[in-house]
């Protein structure tokens, strides 16, 4: 019997729509694949699905290391992934139903990797040139029901035409730049894998210009002069108007014009202003409030938000919309989570207000509204889970919250014509600020109730010696920020960018630390072919990508602009091989002297610790590299990775070391064998 195939991106997505199509599903499987038969309203129907990406790009006639290379080809990714086996059984499901189906639907997450996947499934596996579409926004029975009845006729193929562009500029990006940079380090006679990429050039080069600015800093004293008063029972903290002294001696000139001289009060401000509610969340700012709130790396947000997207307990999560569009029955879902025991009393004091409208943002997104709940109950999740939940729904019932209104004030003490200035700001209306707590906790910084001419008890006034600060750090939150302020990745595909400078040792530490081989690669890059990391270079090839989206450009322009731009590129590096090579070969060695260095040595105090493999044995083991001044040597366990935490013991001040093992959770451990810890341990395990 003729039926149509639905197929969706994930296996859970699969069995939402069955069930919301029709209550009384049959449930079969093709070599352990799940797939679902139903009938909807007379017409029937199976419904299957993919696991994500099924199809891959890659070279059609593979060649070692070569370059450039432009010749591609999608493939199934169990032939080209390792660890992609599995891939190959939906794969053959897929097939084998669309065998006898009459006609094809494609229902996975409607964003441009989504697209691709349908269009590679409908394409490769199912043999059909085109498929009707659903799109929809959360995997509720409502919505689902929805987008399956006013589902197009054809898949979105602008959308489409632009994710495979986008996947071929990367790989033509990718492939290329990594064979040529490890080219030109096997010139040294190392072999260590290099990459950069379309984006992960600018972003790299993004951290190493943010070090730079760091090393280059150099602090420069000033000084700040600070009045502690009595006044109406209350002490008064108040800094002089010049805030910073970067002239000592103007510094000391009001410590002495003060000294000993009567304060009073010359004037009084107060100001009320209005806070409006935060606007709804979009991927980016979810991303950075997780890490803020809870120090959720953005990667980890994503895949979190994924899997409560994928329990219905939430709208689609790669969204760059901050805006809560009507047609969402907002009214509806805050009714819903009224039942919700944790929410109730927020929920029914936005229901009983005189309008219900969302505080939206400016940013849009063409395929989905800002992120919210859908008002399901979440059952059964896990402590992180429950903290990206609640902290979507208090920021989406905060939205339609209203205004908080805040009071400051300023109040200015004249000590002898020196005038000091104290600012304090409290919360008149917390408005919004009930519903976002405990995520926005402003403080109360309450000043003494006085007025205009009264006197001040001068308690102490003191100078205090200080220094400017370098510039911080980007954070994996920030950085991710700032790609999307320049425009470079995408909301879905940043994180994993960050992730990848990781993973290549070009930044280190839990804020972006660029790594010597980083900046050295960067370096490399600026000298001898600076347009890898241009932004505005990756910046007009994201507007081709959406103009080819739009059906303003052709994928072949785009794609043949990219080939004559990268073969010049790539010229380059070949023709400065042996130049690069030398370059990126000492950065390599000197981050991994780095990254081996353990901490001082507490003996000399002069060396550094270092993991030293002995040739004789075979067996590790950390020694100081001041030998043979320096003969200190600790035993360390001759498995797992062993990385330096920075850290001295707390018990005896020796450097501590993390054990990291695979599949097992790192653990620390003092290299000192005499610490009274390892005592204290030994004691208690005779006790027992």
């Amino acid at each position: 019997m003729a039926y149509e195939l639905i197929i969706t991106e994930k296996p859970k997505s699969a069995l939402k729509i069955a069930q919301a199509l029709d209550g009384k599903i049959g449930k079969d499987s093709i070599n352990g694949v799940p797939f679902y038969r139903l009938n909807y309203k007379g017409r029937e129907i199976a419904i299957t699905s993919a696991v994500g990406h099924v199809y891959t790009l890659a070279e059609k006639n593979p060649s070692k290391w070569a370059y450039p290379v432009f010749d591609v080809e999608w493939k199934e990714a169990s032939e080209v992934r390792k660890g992609s086996g599995h891939v190959l059984k939906y794969v053959n499901a897929i097939k084998k139903l669309a065998k006898d189906a009459s006609s094809f639907t494609v229902a996975t997450d409607y964003d441009i990797e989504g697209e691709v996947i349908g269009l590679n499934v409908i394409r490769y596996a199912c043999r059909q040139k085109d498929a009707a579409r659903m799109k929809f926004s959360t995997l509720t029975p409502q919505d689902l029901v929805k987008s399956y009845e006013h589902k197009s006729k054809t898949l979105d193929w602008g959308m489409a035409w632009a994710g495979e562009t986008r996947h071929e500029l990367d790989w033509y990006y990718g492939i290329n730049i990594s064979r040529a940079l490890t080219h030109a380090m096997k010139t040294t006679g190392m072999f260590k894998i290099l990459s950069s990429g379309r984006v992960q050039g600018p972003a790299l080069k993004i951290v190493v210009d943010k070090e730079k600015e760091i090393q280059k800093f150099r602090p420069e004293p000033y000084w700040q002069i600070e009045l502690l008063g009595n006044v109406s029972g209350g002490i008064i903290d108040a800094w002089h108007i010049n805030d910073r002294f970067f002239d000592r001696k103007k510094a000391d000139a009001v410590m002495e014009k003060t000294r000993n001289q009567k304060a009073s009060v010359s004037e009084v401000e107060r100001r009320q202003f209005k806070q409006e509610p935060p606007t709804p969340f979009d991927l980016t700012t979810l991303q950075t409030e997780a890490y803020r709130c809870f120090k959720i790396s953005p990667k980890n947000t994503l895949a979190i938000a994924q899997n409560l997207y994928t329990d219905g307990l939430i709208s689609y999560p790669r969204t760059s919309s901050q805006v809560l569009p009507k047609e969402i029955e907002y009214e509806k879902i805050i009714k819903d989570i009224r039942s919700q025991a944790r929410y109730s009393k927020l929920a029914s004091q936005i229901l009983s207000g005189k309008k219900i409208e969302p505080n939206n943002g400016k940013k849009t997104d063409p395929a989905h509204p800002a992120i919210y709940p859908t008002g399901i109950g979440p059952k059964n999740l896990d402590d992180y889970e429950s903290k990206i939940y609640d902290l979507i729904v208090k920021r989406f019932l905060a939205t339609f919250a209203d205004e908080a209104v805040r009071e400051t004030l300023k109040i200015d003490i004249d000590v002898n014509k020196e005038i000091f200035v104290a600012k304090g700001t409290t919360t008149i209306e917390k408005g919004w600020h009930v519903f976002y707590e405990p995520y926005m906790d402003f403080k109360n910084d309450e000043l003494p109730n006085v007025s205009k001419g009264q006197d001040v008890k001068v308690v102490e006034i003191k100078m205090h010696d200080k220094q400017t600060q370098p510039p911080k750090r980007y954070t994996p939150a920030s950085i991710i920020r700032e790609l999307e302020k320049r425009n470079l990745g995408t909301k879905a595909t940043r994180a994993t960018i960050i992730e990848t400078l990781y993973d290549r040792g070009y930044v280190s530490g839990e804020n972006l630390q660029a790594t010597e081989l980083g900046i050295k690669t960067i370096e490399s890059l600026e000298k001898f072919c600076p347009e890898i990391i241009d932004e505005e270079l990756t910046r007009h090839f994201e507007n081709e990508m959406d103009e080819i989206q739009e059906k303003k450009k052709k994928p072949l322009e785009v794609l043949d602009e990219a080939k004559k731009v990268l073969t010049k590129i790539l010229n380059e590096i070949k023709s400065k091989e042996s130049q690069i090579g030398e370059k990126l070969g000492e950065a390599f060695k000197e981050t991994t002297r780095r990254a081996n260095i353990l901490g001082k040595c507490p003996v000399c105090k002069d060396g550094n610790l270092r993991v030293i493999t002995s040739r004789a044995s075979g067996k590790r083991f950390v020694a100081c590299d001041k030998y043979p001044n320096c003969k200190t040597t600790f035993g360390i366990p001759q498995s797992g990775t062993i990385k330096p935490v920075k850290e001295l013991c707390k018990d005896c001040g020796y450097p501590m070391v993390a054990v990291i093992t695979k599949g097992k959770r790192p653990w620390r451990l003092c290299l000192n064998p005499n610490c009274p810890s390892k005592q204290q341990m030994i004691n208690a395990s005779v006790e027992i």
